[in-house]
């Protein structure tokens, strides 16, 4: 039997307990995943205590009450605070999800929030995204073409414009290939949902011409294959996308051109 040893340092301490906010009675209780590089010491779950009739519904609201009113140390990632950026995903409940569109009222009891799982971790919430990133640009998220640009534009048919949907829509958030165990195991190898719904969205383009060089770039055991149809991707997107399918579809135009 393998034998596992994690590093001393890994293991979730319990953290610090906030005083509660005095002269308040609507009080909702947090746990938030903390960890630093500078002190060396375990991660752990700090519990803060919110006023709920001094804060906004949804989580991200929370999460700047406590930053602004309590630990002003706490870290996260925020920007557009609409589900638009995709910058504050995080783990809420056991679920990936934006911060900013989840309401405080869609969970039981008290509220734990860790960084998006198997990612390393810069500073409490935040996780590093380099290597998400990378692949991102590996499938070239822009317009190809050979053909001399056109004076306007690259025109494009309403049926055509509309296999696009369900695809441009991606923010980025990580949501979805974070909650994939292939790229739990495969990070650096598979390029994982989000990466792969873009190379899609490209692929499916009607204005791109370079299918085949971008398939030829799938064309391997691990960026396209490591795909098992688990669908968490799907079942996690905050957007509503599936991921699965444009990667099924993927899958599909490599048998076709092997016919």
């Amino acid at each position: 039997m393998v034998e596992l040893t994690l590093p001393k340092n890994s293991k979730i301490t319990k953290g610090k307990t906030w005083p509660k906010p005095e002269g308040t009675k609507n009080l909702r209780e947090f746990k938030v995943y903390r960890w630093s590089p500078d002190d060396g010491a375990n991660p752990r779950l700090d519990t803060f205590y919110v006023d709920l009739d001094d804060c906004g519904p949804m989580v991200l609201d929370a999460l700047l009450w406590i930053k602004n009113k309590v630990d002003a140390t706490l870290t996260l990632r925020r920007s557009c605070r609409e589900g638009i950026c995709g910058s504050c995903a995080m783990n809420i409940d056991g679920t990936n999800t934006l911060a900013c569109t989840k309401g405080m009222d869609d969970i039981d009891g008290a509220v734990k929030i860790y960084p998006l799982p198997h990612m390393p971790v810069v500073k409490d919430l935040v996780p590093d995204l380099s290597l998400f990133y990378a692949q991102h640009r590996y499938i070239e998220p822009w317009l190809k073409t050979v053909s001399p640009e056109p004076a306007k534009e690259w025109r494009q048919s309403h049926e055509d414009r509309a296999k696009l949907d369900g695809l441009y829509e991606c923010i980025l958030c990580a949501c979805c290939s974070t909650a994939c165990p292939s790229y739990w195991w495969n990070g650096e190898r598979y390029l994982g949902p989000a990466a792969l719904l873009q190379a899609y969205r490209w692929i499916a383009d009607s204005r791109d011409e370079t299918r085949g060089e971008r398939l030829d770039g799938l064309e391997d055991p691990f960026r396209l294959y490591r795909c098992h149809t688990i669908m968490n991707c799907t079942q996690t997107c905050p957007k509503g996308l599936n991921p699965a399918k444009a990667i099924a579809e993927i899958k599909q135009l490599m048998v076709e051109r092997q016919m």
